[in-house]
């Protein structure tokens, strides 16, 4: 009976009238419905390899920011090499539970300072120093921004600094993804006298209006994502304070 019908069935189909709307209607809910499933097997099955790329990236841009460039194929092993301690604090400078490659340090930002999972990488480079590198996240003109920040032993001294965007404008404020830009950063500090003051990005040819703070120059033309800059390092350095100056303080 199966087959009498399966074969009725392609007979009615064989002699629908191909210019009408029903046929096309069908015909557009088969090849929808064979495309959907198709994508959807490929994005699983390349699920994992996806993420394992999205790690490794991460694991680049924590390594970029105290100025360490793997070699092509040697992000992973380097990453296992010089980060030497993953810890995740709270406001007080306590380390609390969580894995802090897995912190989703765009959701934290949102939070209350006094709510929130602040990761923390330690460091060791080749010379046997201690960084620690600590992410940021913020919003730029078009889209998210966000970073990595090592800074040396004393709690104070940023040794390095990485950004990225996910799509400012090219020649502007895309320009945070470079060098120019974030080796200002080297040497600035965020602690002063036991007090913790957030570097300042600021418009080329001017100065904070906080005369203790240390502060960068700002992208030419990139004002707005500058601006997003400042606020991103004041928004998610500031909650790590008191980490920072117990690091001082020692």
């Amino acid at each position: 009976m199966s087959t009498v019908a399966s074969t009725v069935s392609k007979l009615k189909w064989n002699k629908m009238n191909k210019q009408s709307n029903t046929y096309t209607i069908i015909y557009i809910v088969i090849l929808a419905a064979v495309v959907g499933a198709a994508l959807a097997f490929t994005s699983l099955s390349l699920r994992d390899k996806q993420q394992a790329n999205a790690d490794m990236d991460k694991m680049r841009q924590i390594l970029a920011s105290a100025r360490i460039v793997p070699a092509s194929g040697e992000i992973v092993s380097d990453f296992e090499k010089y980060i030497v301690g993953k810890t995740v604090v709270n406001t007080a400078g306590e380390a609390v539970d969580g894995d802090a490659f897995s912190v989703d340090v765009a959701a934290q930002s949102k939070l209350k300072a006094s709510e929130r999972k602040l990761p923390v990488f330690e460091c060791r480079l080749d010379d046997g120093s201690l960084k620690y590198i600590l992410p940021v996240y913020g919003a730029g003109l078009w889209g998210p921004i966000w970073g990595y920040v090592a800074v040396d032993a004393d709690g104070s001294t940023i040794y390095g600094a990485y950004f990225a965007h996910q799509g400012e404008t090219p020649g502007l404020g895309a320009e945070i993804e470079k060098p120019a830009f974030s080796d200002q950063f080297e040497g600035k500090h965020l602690v002063k006298g036991g007090e913790f003051i957030p570097v300042t990005v600021v418009k080329a040819g001017q100065k904070p209006e906080d005369a203790s703070a240390d502060y960068v120059d700002g992208v030419s033309g990139g004002t707005i994502t500058s601006k997003g800059v400042g606020s991103m390092l004041d928004n998610c350095l500031s909650p790590y304070r008191a980490f920072l100056v117990n690091l001082s303080n020692k």
